[in-house]
């Protein structure tokens, strides 16, 4: 089996209230779950003006 990385961007509107590291922390649970991948993990958070 071979073995591959792909790499994601993935662009948030939060709420003032909402962490975006809480966030990615469920974006990268759900990935493991439905998709069975081995390792999902956020590499950085870069927060910007809207």
């Amino acid at each position: 089996m071979r073995r591959t990385d792909v790499y994601l961007k993935v662009e948030l509107v939060l709420d003032d209230k909402e962490k975006p590291e809480r966030l990615a922390a469920e974006i990268c649970r759900v990935i493991r779950r439905v998709y069975g991948v081995r390792a999902a993990e956020v590499s950085s958070i870069i927060e910007r003006d809207a």
